[in-house]
């Protein structure tokens, strides 16, 4: 795996971008969006993640964050396993999914091509982490994250995309996750 695909300074921060497995659209319902929301302000609290910019799209996240204690990887790997593992319990227990069994499938099809995975296997294995190393990167990546959800054509203004750091950037709401602006 080429160097630019690893996280290398573990003091830096960086902007990652992670997918469910064959991009599956997962994240369509406020339950799916608040166990991430969740797992991220537990990760800011207990596990040291500063959270510069956010965004969850229906089969994607991305994050600009620091980790405090000197290891970004372990960070992302402690996070996505456990999101993983919690998301696949809250899908298979929402008695409203109407996709359930087939998302199910996916998944564990998915484990099943991965040597790696016993199971079910709800994201992709790659971060892709760039590191932010100027202030032009960081502001190149965080525009890049706000208008990700105008891009595809789910809201007009980034500021009205409900789960994206454009709110906290641009009205100071805090109320879906805190984020580190300091």
């Amino acid at each position: 795996m080429s160097r630019k695909y690893k996280f290398g300074e573990k003091e830096g921060a960086y902007f990652v971008s992670f997918a469910t497995v064959n991009w599956i659209d997962v994240f369509t319902r406020d339950d799916y969006f608040s166990t991430i929301i969740e797992s991220l302000t537990y990760c800011r609290k207990e596990k040291g993640m500063e959270i510069y910019g956010y965004c969850i799209m229906p089969s994607h996240v991305h994050l600009i964050f620091h980790s405090s204690f000197g290891d970004p990887s372990g960070l992302m790997r402690d996070f996505k396993g456990f999101t993983s593992r919690k998301m696949l319990k809250v899908i298979e227990e929402n008695p409203q999914e109407s996709r359930k069994e087939w998302m199910l499938w996916m998944f564990e099809r998915a484990g099943k091509k991965n040597s790696n995975v016993k199971n079910k296997q709800f994201w992709q294995q790659n971060n892709n982490p760039i590191e932010i190393w100027s202030l032009k990167v960081f502001e190149q990546k965080l525009n890049y994250i706000h208008y990700n959800p105008v891009e595809t054509g789910f809201v007009t203004d980034p500021i009205d995309w409900k789960y994206s750091s454009a709110r906290n950037y641009g009205n100071d709401d805090h109320t879906i996750l805190e984020i580190d602006m300091n």
